[in-house]
């Protein structure tokens, strides 16, 4: 049976606030854990006025902090924006705060454009090819600590915080097998090479003292509503912004529009159709069968599944559809 869990990039509406989308997130999670989804992961991206999770480890504090069982973390931290102690002494911190919860996902990518990379860093001096070692000097730090190691993560050292790793290449499935890691592919907007990301993955994979056999997470976009058309209306709005941002003008989630597939030029359809094979909309039993479609072609041991949805009312009750329609796929 396949494990759900929830990839909430906590948008920031059309006439809403940062502080709507955080506390939504927040209701969000309370009904994904009363749902019985695994895990709920918030990702990290700046200069996107219509993400508010750039602080992503502060937005894991607020959701592990509002909820008792699921698990939370980093879906996931861009690690060539960050020196890798501070990662394992944020972790380490949630760890202590929320034992046995945190999960830290990490990408290689810096999740914005260049010109905000360097805000970020002061410096393009990062080196994106230099994940692997980042990636490796970061679980050393989350290891326990030896009298004589010079540098030690306080806290973190002996959190032992699982690490997983994020790619929408053959590169991530790569170092995640070498390194005997969870991997996990960004289908829900980039699904091009995720069969060849799964197979090296599963063939190449060396078992880690965090893990003994490969393990599958594939992102996936779920609008599910009691009508067809109704969950089709909601859709328009991830629909608009994800074409905003393939040409260039990323936003807040825009509000749903009625007959919006009907006036999308050749070129617009084309870009949408890349990510139809990692999503589902519908009722239920619609959503049901698509899924099923998808973890046939897949066998995935996890779907996380993403549902920007403009009103908060509709999008809970998306991830409830989706929880009862999957539940036992």
């Amino acid at each position: 049976m396949t494990t759900l869990s929830v990839l909430d990039l906590s948008p920031i509406v059309e006439g809403g606030s940062t502080s709507e989308a955080l506390a939504n997130t927040l209701s969000l999670a309370q009904a994904a854990e009363r749902l019985g989804y695994h895990r709920y992961w918030l990702a990290e991206h700046h200069n996107m006025r219509g993400i508010a999770s750039a602080a992503t480890a502060v937005v894991i504090s607020h959701v592990a902090a509002g909820t008792q069982h699921i698990r939370v973390g980093a879906g996931g931290i861009m690690l060539p924006n960050h020196a890798p102690l501070m990662v394992a002494e944020q972790f380490g911190t949630l760890e202590a705060l929320f034992p046995g919860r945190i999960d830290l996902g990490l990408g290689r990518a810096p999740g914005t454009d260049g010109m905000t990379a360097h805000a970020l860093r002061r410096t393009l001096h990062s080196d994106p090819n230099k994940f692997p070692q980042d990636v490796i000097e970061l679980r050393e730090y989350l290891k326990d600590a030896p009298p004589e190691q010079k540098v030690t993560a306080v806290p973190g050292h002996g959190s032992h915080v699982p690490l997983y790793i994020l790619g929408s290449s053959l590169f991530g499935a790569q170092l995640a097998a070498i390194l005997g890691l969870p991997f996990a592919f960004a289908s829900h907007f980039a699904p091009q090479a995720m069969m060849q990301a799964i197979d090296i993955y599963r063939s190449e994979f060396d078992p880690s003292d965090q893990l003994q056999a490969p393990h599958v997470i594939l992102g996936f976009n779920i609008c599910a509503a009691d009508t067809e058309a109704e969950a089709k209306y909601h859709r328009t709005s991830s629909l608009q912004a994800f074409l905003n941002l393939r040409f260039g003008n990323p936003g807040k989630l825009p509000k749903p529009v009625e007959g919006f597939e009907e006036q999308l030029s050749e070129q617009q359809q084309q870009v949408l159709a890349q990510v139809s094979s990692a999503s589902a909309v519908g009722t239920g039993e619609q959503v049901r069968a698509q899924v099923r479609t998808f973890l046939e072609q897949t066998q995935a041991d996890e779907l996380i599944v993403v549902g920007q949805i403009y009103d908060h009312a509709a999008r809970v009750k998306s991830y409830e559809i989706a929880a009862a329609a999957c539940a036992d796929l």
